[in-house]
């Protein structure tokens, strides 16, 4: 099946099976911050944002895609600037092993695109599919805190 979609601002026409799944088929197109940690939904590892939510994208086929705006961690950073939400993580070192960073990074950036201050209450809610073995979240916490302009 032949999708269109944007993906990081660019308008992208390209061939998928009906039961790829969008983690997969964004992988083939060179997104390799979307990564697989536990193919179930559970880890956000795959973290995308689809439409301004945050979606598993090892749960979505890549048919599902079509017609949709999706932005991955290489769609952030521009004109060699990063995001805020990427700075804040870098300087705040909310960065261990870095495995679950991209889509810690995604599920941050659509809870900031929705509510650009969040209560620490609803920054730990917003970030509840996200499982990190390395930083106890807590430096997490603090660089979306900082990206919101709190910290």
């Amino acid at each position: 099946m032949l999708v269109r979609f944007k993906l990081n601002g660019e308008d992208i026409e390209a061939e998928a099976e009906d039961d790829e799944r969008a983690l997969d088929f964004l992988r083939r197109l060179g997104m390799k911050s979307v990564k697989e940690g536990c193919g179930e939904g559970e880890c956000g590892a795959c973290t995308i944002i689809v439409n301004n939510k945050n979606v598993a994208s090892c749960l979505m086929l890549a048919p599902e895609l079509n017609g949709t705006e999706v932005w991955t961690v290489e769609g952030l950073s521009s004109n060699g600037n990063l995001d805020p939400i990427q700075k804040a993580f870098v300087e705040v070192g909310a960065i261990q092993c870095g495995f679950c960073t991209p889509g810690m990074v995604m599920s941050a950036k659509a809870l900031l695109n929705r509510n650009p201050h969040p209560t620490e209450d609803e920054i730990k809610k917003g970030m509840e599919g996200n499982l990190c073995r390395c930083t106890g979240y807590f430096k997490i916490i603090d660089a979306i805190k900082k990206a919101a302009g709190e910290g």
